[in-house]
């Protein structure tokens, strides 16, 4: 009796996923001028129009460098608490782990607030700094539990022999732990920076005449016209996740990686 409900609810579960992308997809191919299914005939017009605008193509630019600079920060971070986590006699570590995994509970909107009372207002840091602090808030999870992950699938006797041969504690890190570590960083990466690129809550309680992501513009965009440009523009970004996730299974397997998680 499970089984059918079970089965039943992972079909309505992936309707309600799948459904919606097929009516974004569909109506970014129209060649009509309102959005609408189905779509009035078949046409690339909505694609070139989106990919000529000059807001998404800025704003565009400017998610990639929050994205990039955030997941960036977020490794630099993650990766000595995964160390210190898994490897390390670090007191607390059950504490630690959940301090740095606590991003993924706590709601955006309240990061948010808390990032524009104390960084905006109280230190007057402008929006771009304080949005980069607030990514690289939202990363941290995926940093160390995406490399703790693969950490945890590596044999920690590989790295007390290559101490005990005689190997520095710099060596032994380099040609042992970060060859284990290197694809869950990677993968880490990956997320971070997809999660990042399309996150909305934090970006749009933060944004600012100076610097706006695409996620927002292209929010913005839609409370004032109503043309399939935006659905166009939404294409392009899927079409660009799925190949990163195309890309990251074929080089680092993320059934491997994430294999690591539950051990």
């Amino acid at each position: 009796m499970k089984r059918p409900i079970t089965a039943a609810l992972a079909v309505i579960g992936y309707v309600i996923m799948i459904v919606p992308i097929i009516f974004v997809v569909a109506t970014a191919f129209t060649a009509g001028s309102t959005l609408r299914f189905p779509p009035d005939g078949i046409s690339l017009r909505w694609f070139d129009e989106a990919l000529g605008y000059e807001p998404f193509i800025e704003a565009a630019l400017s998610s990639l460098e929050l994205a990039v600079l955030a997941t960036a920060l977020a490794l630099v971070l993650g990766v000595p608490v995964t160390l210190a986590v898994h490897r390390g006699k670090l007191p607390g570590k059950g504490l630690v782990e959940g301090l740095f995994l606590s991003p993924l509970i706590v709601p955006e909107l309240v990061v948010g607030l808390a990032l524009f009372q104390q960084l905006m207002v109280g230190l007057d840091l402008d929006n771009f700094s304080t949005l980069l602090v607030g990514h690289t808030a939202l990363m941290l999870p995926y940093a160390v539990r995406v490399t703790g992950a693969s950490l945890a699938l590596a044999d920690p006797a590989l790295e007390e022999a290559a101490r005990g041969l005689g190997a520095s504690p710099l060596r032994a890190f380099l040609n042992v732990t970060l060859p284990v570590l290197r694809p869950g960083i990677f993968s880490a990466a990956l997320l971070s920076m997809v999660t990042s690129f399309n996150n909305v809550p934090l970006s749009l309680l933060l944004q600012g005449r100076d610097f706006r992501t695409l996620p927002v513009t292209m929010l913005d965009y839609v409370q004032q016209s109503y043309d399939p440009m935006v659905a166009a523009a939404s294409t392009l970004i899927l079409a660009a996740t799925v190949v990163i996730a195309v890309i990251a299974e074929r080089t680092v397997g993320f059934a491997k990686i994430f294999g690591g998680i539950n051990q």
